[in-house]
């Protein structure tokens, strides 16, 4: 699973919200379909934008995916880069693009989610918000106030 950061909770939870408010949302569109909405939110970028560098290669996300190629230069595969450095993979991004990650699933409570359905796709994006808060919230600590050291209020 991602490695768990406030900035994709909030991205995921951003995009959620976008798409159930109306954003544009076509999962045959490589700008408007599931991880089309998530890389605009993370990288603001146009739909417009992320579906011409799609053009540059054939098929759809999965299939980008699994071409990923870091070096190539191609203005799809630097976008695929922005994506993995706020703490994706390329197997996140084929689970949100297809909806499949099981632990996700496991979280909205349902086995099969539709992945060109809009609201299974807010359901998915917000469970796995949680699922990533969880687990950030889990390695916080918060060290005890230390009653030897005298308090002072700066004035």
């Amino acid at each position: 699973m991602a490695k768990a950061s406030f900035i994709l909770v909030d991205a995921l939870r951003k995009t959620a919200k976008n798409i159930r408010n109306g954003k544009p949302y076509q999962w045959g569109h490589m700008g408007s379909c599931n991880c089309g909405n998530l890389a605009q939110t993370l990288l603001n970028i146009s739909k417009g934008d992320i579906h011409r560098y799609a053009m540059d290669k054939p098929g759809d996300w999965s299939e980008q995916l699994n071409d990923y190629c870091p070096t190539s230069g191609l203005p799809m595969d630097q976008l695929i880069f922005g994506l993995l450095e706020k703490g994706l993979s390329t197997d996140d991004l084929k689970h949100l693009e297809y909806l499949s990650d099981s632990a996700v699933l496991q979280k909205v409570g349902r086995g099969y989610l539709q992945n060109n359905n809009l609201v299974d796709v807010v359901d998915y994006m917000l469970a796995w918000a949680d699922l990533l808060e969880t687990e950030l919230l889990a390695n916080i600590t918060v060290n005890p106030i230390d009653e030897s050291m005298p308090l002072s209020i700066a004035q």
